[in-house]
């Protein structure tokens, strides 16, 4: 009998059957749809291109959240846009201040049972909810607002049952600390977790929130929880409780890959720079010397993550030469923290309070010092993600955040001289919809003028993939590359992102910053491929690794294995996806490709053979379905919506 994730799907099936088998090809409607303003403005761009009359969903909300910092004429000019475009096409509009997309769609839009994609990877958060709540990138979620069905593999259901209670000082951000800890950033490759067992009992809405958001380190498709009591209780809170619908597994249920936890024998947990990956106690590393504790983002964004380091804190301040920061994640959150006291509590311990939004989650500002630890709440420690070259950035929970703020070094947060504080909610708690901008009737929108800025740059023309290339291989690198590493984010970057041609200077910054110029000399001499090993583009949802290298020719990617967002961002702007296996030497930097009867390998799927310059041969793996290879031959998603159209 089925599990959530089954029903979910199921429901959502454009062309009803029964149930692909994990790995086939499925297709899904989308009734929801997510964007942030890092990726929206290419979203918004690729809109005008296709100039629909409307967006076709149930509800579509563009969140200002991740450029914030006004140093310039940019993210203001970028905003305007962002809200006159909503205007036009039919979208809700978040303006900044509001605060992180997340956890605002979970408590004024999100809809037990519905889908949700979004323009983020951490869109599964919302699956807190019982929703299907999946990250893409932002063209694929442009054509979910047509009403184009999004297209993946069936995913393996991974359950993992809950036990048990959480002890004093341990919180949700250990419960998804221990399952990296236990199966590192690729462990959730191909797979939906489903959580489920007593052990849920125990855990509000917004703990749900924390562990499903962090998935996405774990590689996972996305994360879902049962449409339970807890979840009625936290709509019904907000004046949403006509929003719910009760939705659990059948008692004899199954699932593909199972698993268990205790919650009752966890211990507060720690990732060690720089990965999520990289867990280990608390205990381990106590003592270590930091600069920064950093509280906030889209991982630990409730009013219980900031209520409780408050109580940690009254009456007492941080220790000397320790910036404690507190990130805000929503107006709601500030306005009952107020209330509550807990707002005064962190100011007095001498807190420095920021604006709601993503801020330093991203590199937006709070940038630690070199060779100083930084303990944050945020979901990603990659290299150089904070803002800072060479950061030492580690991944905690609140509890733990405020302990080692108070000692000045990482402390286990049971070693404190008082007892763990008991966070009640808020029985009314802050909901406020009027601080959004609903679209006006289609009519009016039609009248709607969009604002471009003069920064702002269409999405650039690529074309066809020819039969036969014969590129340069820029770049051989290893396993688990980010799109940090691909294309940074942070404030000296972010505010390119509605202007491609100035974002691709940036690109590969963090792994080798000659990248652009070398790119630049072989771009109209065959282009150039990128080698890696497994893995390739975790992280962020963001397009801009994609399409940045695109614009300075990159025609294919040859890796072990790519992380699922980043490859149909690579397909969606015409850059060919290659596998190798893993007993197979790859080409080494500086060497050159000669490929073959493109055409026809794609059109008929099959496996491709590169030369190269020194005549070794190699068999490669387009890693695409039947639709993505048109796709690709087309040079992006654009140009076969336009030829298809």
């Amino acid at each position: 009998m089925p599990n959530v994730t089954q029903k979910l799907i199921a429901a959502h099936l454009a062309e009803p059957e029964d149930l692909p088998a994990p790995g086939e090809q499925i297709a899904l409607t989308i009734d929801q749809t997510l964007t942030q303003d890092a990726t929206g403005t290419l979203v918004m761009l690729a809109l005008e291109a296709f100039d629909p009359e409307r967006v076709a969903t149930e509800v579509s909300v563009q969140y200002v959240d991740h450029n914030l910092l006004q140093a310039d004429e940019r993210n203001a000019g970028d905003h305007r846009f962002l809200r006159t475009a909503c205007q036009r096409y039919g979208l809700w509009f978040s303006p900044p201040g509001n605060g992180v997309s997340h956890p605002l769609h979970m408590t004024h839009f999100g809809r037990p049972g519905a889908t949700l994609l979004g323009s983020d990877s951490h869109t599964p958060a919302s699956g807190a909810l019982g929703m299907l709540a999946m990250g893409a990138g932002g063209i694929d979620v442009a054509l979910a607002m047509l009403g184009e069905p999004v297209r993946l593999k069936m995913p393996e259901v991974w359950g993992v049952r809950l036990t048990g209670a959480l002890p004093d000082w341990v919180s949700a951000k250990d419960v998804v600390l221990e399952m990296l800890r236990r199966h590192g950033v690729r462990g959730g490759l191909g797979r939906v977790i489903e959580y489920h067992g007593p052990g849920l009992d125990g855990l509000t809405a917004m703990d749900r929130h924390v562990i499903a958001n962090m998935g996405t380190e774990l590689g996972a498709t996305t994360t879902v929880f049962p449409s339970d009591e807890t979840v009625r209780e936290f709509l019904a809170a907000r004046g949403r409780g006509d929003d719910w619908a009760e939705i659990g597994a059948d008692a004899d249920a199954t699932y593909d890959v199972e698993e268990e936890i205790d919650l009752s024998t966890l211990e507060p947990l720690i990732a060690t720079p720089s990965s999520p990956g990289n867990v280990v106690p608390v205990r381990e590393v106590a003592g270590e010397p930091i600069a920064q504790s950093y509280v906030g983002s889209s991982a630990n964004p409730g009013f219980r993550d900031f209520a409780v380091v408050a109580e940690i804190l009254r009456d007492r301040t941080v220790a000397p030469g320790v910036s404690l920061d507190i990130n805000p994640t929503s107006r709601d959150d500030l306005r009952d923290l107020s209330a509550g006291g807990q707002l005064a509590a962190l100011l007095g311990a001498g807190a420095r309070l920021h604006q709601a939004g993503c801020n330093g989650c991203i590199g937006m500002g709070q940038a630690p010092a070199v060779g100083r630890n930084s303990l944050r709440t945020v979901p990603r420690n990659f290299p150089d993600r904070s803002g800072t070259p060479d950061d030492s950035v580690f991944l905690c929970s609140p509890e733990t955040a405020a302990a080692s703020a108070l000692t000045g070094r990482i402390t286990d947060p049971r070693d404190l001289d008082r007892d763990c504080p008991a966070i009640a909610p808020r029985p009314t708690p802050t909901a406020q919809r009027d601080q959004f901008h609903a679209p006006p009737d289609a009519q009016d929108a039609r009248e709607i003028e969009i604002a471009k800025a003069p920064h702002i740059a269409a999405i650039p023309k690529f074309d066809e993939l020819p039969d036969r290339l014969e590129p340069a291989v820029l770049l051989a690198l290893g396993d688990d590359i980010s799109t940090d590493e691909i294309l940074p984010a942070g404030a000296e970057i972010l505010p390119y992102r509605s202007n491609i041609p100035e974002i691709s200077r940036f690109a590969f910054r963090v792994v080798d910053d000659s990248y652009p110029a070398r790119a630049e000399e072989v771009r109209d001499d065959g282009g150039h491929v990128i080698v890696a090993g497994e893995n390739y583009g975790q992280g962020s949802s963001r397009e801009h690794a994609a399409i940045a290298p695109r614009y300075l020719g990159l025609r294919a990617v040859l890796a072990r294995s790519f992380a699922r967002i980043h490859r149909q961002n690579l397909v969606n702007f015409g850059v060919l996806p290659l596998t190798y296996d893993s007993d197979a030497a790859p080409p080494e930097q500086g060497d050159t490709l000669r490929l073959t009867g493109l055409h026809d390998a794609l059109a008929a799927r099959t496996p491709v053979t590169a030369e190269t310059g020194s005549g070794h041969r190699l068999t490669l793996q387009p890693a695409l379905g039947a639709r993505e290879a048109e796709i690709v031959r087309a040079g992006g998603v654009v140009n076969w919506y336009r030829q298809a159209a």
